[in-house]
């Protein structure tokens, strides 16, 4: 399965406890459609201490949400947008915004 949004593209959570929350695309997953967004579904993680350098304690880091639940925010116009894709004149294929029809650098 192929995702709407890449790593680094800034994003808007559209529903659940995170609703209106924004923030940058750290890593995505295709397999299982979903992505991890900065600052978006923090979680509490007890980690074992690994090695005397590397001591054990809680720590906070953000968690998988599903793909469908963010929008991509266009940089131009700077509104949530869908993704519609343009062929250039050279044969290569582009993202564009849907509200603006500014192109995507990706």
């Amino acid at each position: 399965m192929s995702l709407h949004i890449k790593e680094g593209d800034q994003v808007v959570v559209l529903s659940g406890a995170h609703k209106g929350k924004t923030g940058k695309v750290l890593s995505t997953n295709p397999k299982a459609g979903k992505v991890v967004v900065e600052g978006v579904n923090m979680i509490t993680k007890h980690q074992k201490a690994k090695s005397q350098t590397q001591p054990g304690g809680i720590i906070k880091q953000e968690a998988p949400v599903y793909a469908c639940k963010v929008m991509h925010i266009c940089p131009k116009c700077n509104k949530p947008t869908r993704i519609g894709y343009k062929l250039l004149e050279n044969g290569s294929k582009v993202r564009v915004c849907k509200k603006c029809g500014e192109t995507f650098n990706d």
